[in-house]
């Protein structure tokens, strides 16, 4: 397909994916003169997902484009390309690691994680963005007296634990570990909302079920 139709198909106009081009964004499309180029299914599925980082994610260019990076580089296996690429979205700020309440809260997660059996999440720990969110946000919540126990954070994490086999079951119907990758990122940016707007509709009909209206 030529430039016009990636855009009409993309719902992208033809300035902005001139402007992915120049930043490195969106791969080149095949040269068929000095002017023209042609473009596949593979430019149309990243400019679905470049679009979805910076018009909905809000992930700024240069991070789009390490994201990026990590789904492109074909000399990492399937866990650390989708790894790398996951790592690399934009995650919270975070408290000091030397505050007493990180500390003490890091020392339980660690337990917390050993007790789950999620021994790679415990050996990695702190080089993981999601580790050191999970560390923050208990940290947080126990300054503000809302500490939850392990019992009832183990019983979300069960809960979890099938909500990732679903994800990974999604990310086997692709045969390509750059399709794997970028539907991981999409899914990031795009289906964790679906999964809070869900919890939400979730808790609202169990509210009127078990207090009435």
């Amino acid at each position: 397909m030529r430039l016009a139709e990636l855009s009409e198909r993309g719902g992208v106009p033809v300035g902005t994916i001139k402007y992915y081009l120049r930043e490195g964004l969106l791969p080149p499309g095949r040269r068929v003169s000095a002017t023209q180029a042609e473009y596949d299914e593979a430019h149309l599925r990243r400019l679905n997902l470049v679009r979805a980082l910076i018009q909905i994610g809000r992930v700024p260019v240069a991070t789009a484009r390490e994201v990026l990076g990590h789904i492109d580089d074909e000399s990492l296996g399937t866990t650390f390309r989708v790894g790398a690429a996951m790592w690399a979205l934009p995650h919270p700020p975070e408290v000091p690691a030397d505050d007493p309440t990180t500390a003490e809260v890091t020392a339980g997660v660690d337990r917390f994680l050993g007790d789950l059996g999620w021994h790679h999440a415990r050996e990695i720990g702190a080089l993981s963005p999601s580790y050191r969110q999970l560390v923050t946000t208990m940290a947080t919540l126990t300054r503000l007296g809302y500490t939850i126990g392990p019992d009832t954070l183990a019983a979300y994490a069960v809960h979890m634990e099938s909500v990732a086999r679903l994800d990974l079951d999604q990310l086997d119907a692709f045969d390509d570990d750059r399709e794997k990758a970028e539907a991981a990122v999409a899914g990031a940016v795009l289906f964790e909302p679906v999964l809070a707007a869900l919890r939400r509709l979730a808790q609202e009909e169990h509210t009127t079920r078990r207090y009435g209206l």
